[in-house]
């Protein structure tokens, strides 16, 4: 049927544009293709069509056709793939693996060869959609940015912890500081929990939130030289420094 309406229709036609190709293809396939007798059937097309197709059609769908899309994303090591620069899970045994993503305007469905695994709802872009039942033990926390809960955990370990960890994640984006607080707690877990509550306090009174201090004053306490107060830190005189006063504009009258 293609060749035929390419060499019989197209062929040295010239048409306006689109509409009118599309109004004469029409008139073309009720006056000329549709009232010839069709080589097999001995019917004309259009007859035939109007007596055994016509009545089995179903109405046309009130909205148009949700067209989908097609990429192939790749599992991160969080669990997680990109579609449309959205973020969705997928079970954690596929890290490393590349799937076919299909898209359309409600869902994302996700394919490993052929095979379906994972439906998520469409997001909008920079948004995420996480399944706990796609995290490994223990990763639900950090795959959902779950800082509040975190924060509680750190806060199980005694007082000083859940609140240096609560300075730690007091920032405009806290996910970013998740990772430190991971590994406040794997110190509170390696050394004794009062020397990281007496570690924490300290630090908390020298306003300085930082692991790595709280960190090397275990390690001091561990040798049994656990400072009274965190030390000052240590000021190094830059090679080229002058004094201010060099750079005065006026100079002061010499007395």
């Amino acid at each position: 049927m293609s060749n035929n309406v390419q060499k019989n229709f197209f062929a040295g036609e010239e048409f306006i544009d689109l509409a009118d190709c599309r109004v004469r293809a029409e008139t073309w396939c009720s006056t000329t293709a549709g009232m010839r007798i069709h080589g097999t059937t001995q019917c004309r097309p259009i007859e035939t069509f109007g007596a055994e197709e016509l009545p089995l059609l179903l109405a046309l769908p009130a909205a148009p056709f949700d067209t989908p899309k097609w990429s192939e994303p790749k599992v991160h090591r969080d669990f997680h793939v990109e579609v449309d620069k959205a973020i969705y899970s997928v079970p954690h045994q596929l890290v490393g693996r590349t799937l076919k993503a299909r898209r359309d305007t409600n869902t994302v469905k996700l394919y490993l060869r052929g095979e379906l695994i994972k439906v998520h709802p469409r997001k909008a872009p920079g948004q995420r959609s996480t399944d706990l039942a796609d995290m490994p033990s223990g990763k639900e926390i950090y795959a959902t940015r779950d800082v509040v809960r975190l924060g509680r955990m750190a806060a199980d370990c005694g007082p000083s912890i859940g609140i240096f960890a609560v300075a730690i994640l007091d920032t405009p984006l806290p996910w970013t500081k998740m990772r430190q607080v991971y590994r406040l707690l794997g110190l509170v877990k390696k050394w004794v929990r009062t020397g990281s509550t007496k570690a924490c306090r300290r630090a908390l009174e020298a306003e300085a939130v930082d692991v790595n201090l709280v960190s090397r004053m275990l390690e001091r306490a561990r040798e049994g030289a656990l400072p009274d107060a965190v030390p000052e830190p240590v000021l190094i005189q830059g090679r080229f420094a002058r004094d201010s006063s060099e750079f005065a504009s006026v100079k002061e009258a010499s007395r």
